[in-house]
């Protein structure tokens, strides 16, 4: 077995009013500034934020504030915020909303921290020396930012879609109150329940031999967010669905899913990003739009690990063979998918590339990573993707 690192730094406190604290916990940092980082009027609109500075005030905490931040977060803001964080001298960052607004954050804390182009770090230039410290209250369960090492930052006028990994940016706290994101419209609760999903499923389809004790975490969390998914559907309003999704989405991003495996595929989120660069898509839906032509093109090559995601994880009866087993499961998911109001196809998700798009989507994700092949289940070429994007038209 290979040498294998754990690293989850983040503090949480979890739980109602759990943003209540954020003052006290900025102030023992013992930093001079900070930047309240959002994202568009919701988190005033709710009192949200009212809360958040009236918490600031009382801890003597100064702050200045930046939102504006959207879904697929932009690197104009990302620019906007480092001259911002500069000019009044900022040394913390407290980001309040989504995975967009966590993830600007800390493209914001590289750009501070670090001389040059913050934009470096996310096409692979160069590697950020320093982040500043980040503080999360998170609105949303989707992302998992709050805990991951990952930032997601789109570059408007290529539109491209890049991440920085870097255990430098892994927020020093994350205040997780599940009531927050009970505001959340019907789509985007959905939209995030197959982020979660995917971030474990990314970790989960891989090419090595797994632990058995990380497939059963895995497995167990798969099964919790399919399970809860639906009750949010159906009841909204219902806390303790809303807790075990929130704790799900800090999980399967945090590391701890993949552990003692080669990290996964993450063929899927690749192709999604190029889908979210040109059409500015919903991250989730755009995940479970080419998952199973994804899954469908790959599971002949490790049906090791789509075997038992059908058996364990979707439940399916067992079919003649393996392969018929794993399109039962991959068929099952899919189901799932709709049921929750999530697309399954390129015209599902509200697109309808020519093939030149296609073309262009499969050269920029093998771009990505370096001209070299996609994934591990299967590692894709450029055709490869390009006929994944096209079975999922």
């Amino acid at each position: 077995m290979s040498v294998y690192i754990y690293f989850t730094p983040t503090k949480v406190i979890f739980g109602r009013g759990a943003e209540d604290q954020v003052g006290s916990l900025i102030q023992a940092q013992g930093c001079k500034k900070v930047l309240l980082h959002y994202g568009g009027g919701s988190a005033r609109r709710s009192g949200l934020l009212d809360r958040v500075e009236a918490s600031l005030d009382g801890a003597g905490v100064a702050y200045v504030s930046l939102g504006g931040v959207v879904p697929n977060p932009r690197l104009s803001l990302v620019y906007e915020g480092i001259r911002l964080a500069r000019a009044e001298g900022v040394d913390f960052l407290l980001a309040v909303g989504g995975g967009s607004v966590i993830d600007s954050a800390k493209a914001i804390g590289y750009g501070v921290a670090n001389e040059g182009d913050v934009w470096d770090f996310f096409t692979n230039v160069r590697k950020p020396a320093a982040c500043l410290p980040i503080g999360a209250i998170p609105t949303i369960a989707a992302a998992g930012s709050e805990m991951s090492w990952s930032s997601v930052i789109t570059e408007e006028k290529e539109g491209l879609k890049r991440a920085c990994n870097n255990d430098l940016s892994r927020p020093v706290f994350a205040l997780m109150n599940p009531e927050l994101t009970m505001t959340l419209p019907p789509y985007q609760t959905a939209c995030g329940c197959a982020d979660v999903l995917m971030h474990t499923m990314e970790r989960y389809f891989n090419r090595e031999a797994a632990l058995e004790l990380t497939d059963g975490f895995a497995e167990a969390l798969l099964r919790t967010v399919l399970r809860y998914s639906l009750v949010l559907r159906d009841r909204p309003e219902d806390y303790q669905a809303r807790a075990e999704i929130m704790w799900a989405g800090s999980l399967s991003h945090n590391g701890i899913t993949g552990f003692g495996t080669d990290g996964g595929d993450w063929s899927t989120h690749k192709m999604e990003h190029e889908l979210s660069g040109m059409f500015d898509v919903a991250h989730g839906a755009g995940l479970t739009a080419v998952w199973g032509s994804w899954a469908r093109y790959v599971c002949r090559e490790r049906l090791e690990r789509f075997v038992p995601f059908a058996l364990r994880v979707m439940e399916v009866a067992p079919a003649e063979d393996d392969y018929h087993t794993a399109l039962r499961g991959i068929e099952a998911m899919e189901a799932f998918f709709r049921s929750i109001g999530m697309p399954t196809t390129l015209t599902g998700l509200g697109v309808s590339p020519t093939d030149a798009q296609i073309t262009e989507m499969a050269e920029k994700c093998i771009q990505a990573v370096g001209g070299k092949t996609l994934g591990v289940v299967k590692p894709l070429t450029v055709q490869d993707v390009a006929a994944i994007y096209q079975a999922a038209k």
